[in-house]
């Protein structure tokens, strides 16, 4: 495929972990630019030629105003927003709902402006230059297609946060790097006994140090968005509680367990870091002047 890739970016979250403010605005740069802008410049210099951010209706006046003869110079920007109430026809919004219905919803909420194959991650996670350079490689390719999608895959142990528990997709693939299953897990940590997850009972299982997990970062085609709709259709017919969420890693597991679509684990020697926690702020600001001072970014991004 020679067309251009889309990034969608999804920024409506509400950091309920990272104590209620704005992470996704978070100031990490030394001109006040947030891990968002460095995953764009990244996804420009790899490629990408249009950003789709999805937002809560409040972030897009300050994220205009951000980009404003900076990003929006060099790529087309767009600003979806994820609503609560924009459901497939035959739902309304249900009064106890609490929370914002997750990745997958968030994705789907970009259906009416993206056209190309496209990749998706989180406004908050830092995820490396080779790692964008891989999956535009991926999506302009003969190997993108309706029926093969793609996931880069992060070794566990290099996506945790020093702070608290991570929420991570865990992976299994088979011998052709394919994935057979992602499982959501919510509560990861690093404990004195080595890596663990805590299970639905409560109890702490084990997770080997190299095993695969998403950080969302992966890439589709807009055959997405139909399939989207139809499991969202079932997860809103299985009237899920109030803080359910609609997560990606379990939509990718469902259409790969149906026999739908196969997905490629691309593997990278890119380092995560991320803004789970207000405590990581000081470290994301550490890492990013590092990469500064090593020539990996300008000092003013797309000066």
């Amino acid at each position: 495929m020679s067309t251009a890739p889309t990034l969608v970016i999804l920024a409506a979250g509400l950091g309920s972990r990272f104590g209620g403010d704005i992470k996704q605005m978070a100031p990490v740069g030394p001109n006040d630019e947030f891990v968002l802008d460095y995953s764009i410049y990244d996804a420009w210099k790899a490629g990408f030629r249009k950003v789709a951010l999805v937002i809560r209706p409040e972030l897009e006046a300050p994220l205009r105003e951000h980009f404003a003869g900076k990003a929006d110079r060099f790529l087309e920007l767009v600003y979806p927003i994820q609503r609560k109430d924009d459901l497939p026809a035959g739902y309304s919004f249900p009064p106890d709902r609490v929370k914002p219905w997750g990745t997958g919803h968030a994705i789907w909420s970009a259906r009416n402006v993206v056209s190309t194959p496209f990749a998706t991650i989180n406004a908050d996670d830092f995820y490396g230059r080779s790692a964008f350079q891989t999956m535009a490689e991926f999506l302009q390719s003969d190997s993108c297609s309706d029926h093969c999608y793609a996931m880069v895959g992060y070794p566990v142990a290099n996506t945790l946060s020093e702070n608290g528990t991570v929420s991570r997709g865990v992976c299994a693939r088979d011998a052709s790097g394919c994935l057979t299953e992602v499982i959501e897990r919510t509560n990861i940590l690093r404990r004195e006994e080595g890596i663990a997850f805590q299970d639905d009972d409560g109890s702490w299982k084990p997770l080997p140090p190299e095993v695969p997990v998403s950080l969302n970062f992966w890439g589709f085609t807009p055959s997405l968005f139909p399939r989207l709709e139809t499991l969202f259709e079932e997860f809103l017919a299985a009237k899920p509680g109030p803080k359910a969420e609609f997560f990606i890693p379990s939509v990718v597991d469902t259409l790969i367990k149906r026999g739908i679509v196969k997905t490629r684990v691309l593997d990278t020697d890119s380092h995560w870091f991320g803004m789970t926690y207000a405590q990581d702020t000081q470290n994301v600001r550490a890492r990013i002047a590092e990469l500064i001072a090593e020539g990996h970014y300008p000092q003013r991004l797309f000066s």
